[in-house]
């Protein structure tokens, strides 16, 4: 009988463990799949980044929008998760298949599209469908301007390959500036998992 109620608990801490905690769970495997990403696409070069000084952009990344104090918890896993998607985006054209080796291309669609994959999950777990209103605010529009003066720049410079190293270092910019969301969500995560 003394069974039942150490069973009862396990039950408990389990699904408090596995999917009742408020907290996403993104795992090493997340934080390394970001950096093959920021490797892949240093690979991805053409051409010396010296050859473009005349096409260089500052697209004005919205970082103080992004990473300001404004940003509520689980806008943060909106915001990544909106970089992730922007991203690839960007990458699955046929312009984008001309510009760069599509083995090495593909590798890196297919790992943004994992680290996406974890994110929805996390971002269902969040933010609910109502979140999903709140998560369209403030940040998340200011990335999809952001991107869409990435691929306007493109059109406009007709998709040379100047343009497209422009974009290849821009991009690294923007993923490499995930790391603090990356660290955010972990220590969010980790605070939950402490007595």
């Amino acid at each position: 009988m003394a069974l039942l109620p150490s069973l009862l608990m396990a039950l408990v801490l389990f699904s408090y463990g596995s999917g009742g905690s408020v907290a996403c769970d993104l795992s090493l495997n997340h934080v390394l799949l970001s950096k093959e990403n920021l490797k892949l696409l240093r690979q991805m070069s053409k051409i010396s980044s010296s050859l473009c000084l005349e096409d260089r952009k500052d697209f004005r990344f919205p970082q103080a929008t992004v990473y300001g104090s404004q940003v509520q918890e689980a806008q943060a896993i909106s915001v990544l998760h909106e970089i992730l998607q922007q991203t690839l985006k960007l990458l699955v054209t046929e312009h984008s298949a001309v510009a760069w080796n599509t083995t090495l291309l593909d590798q890196l669609c297919g790992a943004l599209h994992r680290q996406l994959e974890a994110l929805d999950t996390c971002l269902v777990r969040e933010m609910g469908e109502e979140g999903s209103a709140l998560a369209m605010q403030g940040p998340t529009l200011a990335l999809k301007r952001y991107f869409q003066g990435i691929r306007l720049y493109l059109k406009e410079k007709k998709y040379s390959d100047c343009a497209w190293e422009v974009v290849r270092v821009e991009v690294m910019r923007a993923l490499s500036s995930t790391r603090p969301l990356h660290e955010r969500l972990r220590n969010k995560n980790r605070d939950m998992e402490s007595p």
